[in-house]
């Protein structure tokens, strides 16, 4: 049986830890502890290491599923938990003061591993917004004057369906190449 790999980024509150609770089909390891920081303003409680979960995908392979921890300061476990990862999922909170250039952070950062993989990106929190289409308008523009050519979806994290596009889609592009 083979196990693949995928990984789940992005800042703080942006939906890393639902997402792997909706696509899991066991109890998710995670690693959180009560929030100290800034992160306290957000919610009571955050991920330092990892979040881990597994789904099966077809003829007994399974797809583990990681979510990082979205502090700046545990960017070391970024580079960890996405060695040998078939791809990465970014989800961009909309409602930070900034979420393209929270986006820019996960871009760069794993720039290098996107390029060799691919990526596929989710958009939270849309529902705090006055015109979700004209959010997704500025992803959308954004990915274009980059020259990128990934996947953007407007994503409830908390939804599996919603989330099962994203690694469906992560997965398609795999397949194609």
């Amino acid at each position: 049986m083979a196990q693949l790999k995928i990984v789940f980024t992005g800042t703080v509150g942006a939906g890393k830890t639902q997402a792997v609770e909706a696509l899991s089909e066991i109890p998710v390891l995670k690693t959180d502890v009560q929030a100290t920081d800034e992160v306290v303003d957000l919610k009571d409680s955050t991920t330092i290491a990892m979040d881990y979960g597994e789904m099966a995908i077809s003829d007994g392979e399974t797809l583990a599923v990681y979510g990082t921890p979205g502090q700046k300061r545990f960017a070391y476990m970024w580079d960890i938990l996405s060695r040998n990862a078939l791809g990465i999922v970014i989800l961009v909170n909309n409602s930070r003061k900034d979420p393209i250039e929270d986006l820019c952070v996960y871009v760069n950062n794993f720039k290098q591993h996107i390029e060799n993989t691919t990526a596929v990106f989710g958009v939270t929190h849309l529902d705090k917004a006055k015109n979700p289409a004209e959010e997704m308008n500025k992803y959308y523009t954004f990915f274009e004057q980059q020259g990128y050519h990934y996947p953007v979806f407007p994503v409830d994290a908390r939804k599996r369906n919603d989330v099962n596009v994203l690694v469906e889609s992560l997965l398609a592009m795999l397949e194609v190449g």
